[in-house]
């Protein structure tokens, strides 16, 4: 499909830079190589994308070269899609791909492993090369993920841009006796009809109670009178995410709801003031969760209050490095991108969550999406 947004794709210049880096980092370290598997590191460095298998199909990357390896009866298939240059090395239904990983590093040597491979292929590769030889790469990977460069952030900001504009129709869409299969399949549409790659990647649409369940709840519901409202979608441009989360009601007049729609928006706010390069990502959760114990929520994960992470990382991942969490002392730099979404649940009740994205500069923390203005106005 033609490309049709106003915001460039990733090149294949600035994936070079990137398997530079990681070469780099090979030779520092001492490997002899690194194994990305059908993942989306795998995207990332080479910009092949491909869908996990019990196949192994992913790239050998050393100090000196890229091989692809590949599935024999694959082989045309990748040769018709993106990727940088490399040879495709294949092997047959009845052969094993660990083993010819296992020549190509020879004997001696230590390979890391993309984090995301399967268990299964692990304890095969165990088998042919020795566990002793085989090392975690996700330390290695996700450092250098985790800072996005100025084309990653246009996407992001794009992809953003465009689901907040899906949340606006929503908005209007929304009135008493409408299912949340209705706005759902809406949401996938609008998605699609702006060019989002394959529509939205998800779309929760909660009312009532349901609202208490972080990631909703089974069965289809219909919005009643006086109901409150979550709604959190995301989509992907060029493999970039999006992901934003409205809490509101269409109309005023609910002060324990109006109450604690301003105590969430009230943290929300707490987070990105924390947000400095530098600071630990522990320090954010910790911001979020001070505003909740000074209105008598919590405290920790006790409810009502904040049962999970004050937010997560984004990229070609929708939950990624780094994580916003208590215990993570990575300190904020700058290109790092973050969701800040402290939900506030009151068990049975409802729940509100309020989901804009952060990405950090040399001068601090910027939001992609400015947040929503009020209990019933769910847009600056």
């Amino acid at each position: 499909m033609s490309w049709q947004h106003p915001v460039p794709r990733i090149t294949d210049d600035e994936r070079r830079v990137r398997l530079s880096r990681l070469r780099e980092r090979i030779e520092a370290e001492g490997l002899a190589g690194i194994l990305l598997g059908s993942t989306e590191s795998l995207r990332y460095f080479t910009g092949l994308v491909w869908h996990p298998s019990e196949r192994f199909l992913g790239a050998l990357v050393t100090p000196t070269a890229v091989s692809y390896i590949v599935p024999g009866f694959e082989r045309s298939r990748v040769e018709t899609l993106a990727h940088l240059p490399g040879e495709i090395l294949v092997w047959e239904e009845e052969e094993s791909s660990a083993a010819l990983i296992s020549r190509l590093l020879g004997r001696s040597g230590t390979l890391a492993l993309d984090d995301d491979l399967p268990l299964f292929f692990y304890h095969a590769l165990a088998a042919v090369v020795g566990a002793e030889r085989l090392a975690d790469g996700g330390r290695l990977i996700r450092g250098l993920r985790r800072i996005k460069s100025e084309a990653e952030i246009a996407l992001i900001q794009y992809a953003m841009n465009l689901t907040l504009d899906v949340h606006r129709q929503v908005h209007a869409l929304l009135k008493p006796g409408v299912r949340a299969s209705e706005v759902v399949d809406f949401i996938d549409r609008r998605h699609r009809q702006a060019g989002a790659d394959d529509g939205s990647t998800f779309a929760i649409v909660s009312f009532g109670a349901a609202t208490s369940l972080p990631h909703g709840a089974d069965g289809d519901q219909v919005l009643g009178q006086g109901d409150v409202i979550l709604v959190d979608t995301g989509c992907r441009i060029d493999g970039y995410h999006s992901d934003i989360t409205r809490t509101y009601m269409l109309e005023g007049g609910d002060s324990a709801f109006e109450r604690a729609w301003w105590i969430e928006r009230e943290a929300q706010q707490a987070v990105f003031d924390a947000a400095r390069i530098g600071v630990a990502c522990s320090i954010l959760d910790d911001a979020a969760r001070k505003v909740l114990a000074r209105h008598s929520l919590g405290p920790d994960y006790r409810l009502p209050g904040l049962p999970h992470r004050a937010g997560h990382g984004l990229g070609l991942e929708i939950h990624e490095e780094p994580y916003i969490v208590r215990g993570n002392d990575t300190p904020l730099a700058a290109g790092m991108c973050f969701s800040n979404e402290p939900m506030i649940v009151f068990p049975e009740k409802f729940g509100i969550r309020l989901e804009d994205h952060i990405t950090m500069t040399a001068e601090g923390p910027r939001w992609f999406t400015n947040p929503a203005a009020g209990p019933t106005e769910p847009f600056s």
